[in-house]
């Protein structure tokens, strides 16, 4: 008995190094002050990151590309060097398009409910008899679109919080530098 113990323990470890080797390095936000589209005020500095590109998706949301589907994820990063706690519940987050046109952040909850489910297929046997094929899981129905999103409510002093906001358009910057053709983004902090 102890010799089969042994076995089973010895394939419980490999099986557990190969599963930590396989896993990628976890997703952690920059500081706010580190991102090329950041603003400060009284204290509190906020830096935003849209995830357009692919190697930035796939830092975030492994083999799920949101754009592939009209979803924006856009990174917000909130640092308090403030004295005082500050509250985020009712923080409103929109994306001002080129046209002047604003759409509000869509809740991660519901993202997964933004690609309509689709019909089984079905293939005909032999007889009349119809097959009916399993349905593909919905792409947007993973961890990683809740499990990112800001859902911090309060922020204590010296703190950061970062997520994402998911915003169902596509990335249409108005504003460029002209001698460079790097886009500008920037974002409103009513006063």
């Amino acid at each position: 008995m102890p010799f089969v113990f042994k076995r089973l323990a010895l394939l419980f470890l490999s099986i557990s190094a190969c599963t930590a080797a396989d896993k990628e390095t976890p997703f952690k936000a920059a500081p706010a002050g580190s991102y090329a589209s950041h603003q400060s005020n009284a204290q509190i500095t906020i830096g935003v990151d849209p995830f357009v590109t692919s190697e930035k998706v796939a830092l975030a949301f492994g083999k799920l590309n949101p754009s592939q589907f009209g979803i924006l994820p856009v990174l917000v990063v909130i640092q308090n060097d403030s004295a005082q706690a500050i509250r985020l519940d009712r923080l409103k987050v929109e994306y001002a398009g080129p046209n002047h046109d604003r759409v509000e952040a869509t809740p991660a909850r519901d993202v997964k409910y933004l690609r309509p489910p689709q019909r089984p297929g079905a293939i005909e046997g032999p007889a009349g008899k119809v097959k009916v094929l399993k349905t593909k899981k919905n792409p947007l129905d993973t961890w990683e679109i809740e499990g990112r999103a800001m859902s911090a409510q309060m922020l204590p002093p010296g703190q950061s919080a970062s997520g994402f906001f998911y915003f169902q358009t596509v990335l249409q910057p108005g504003l460029y530098e002209a001698a460079t053709g790097k886009e500008i983004l920037y974002f409103e902090l009513p006063l």
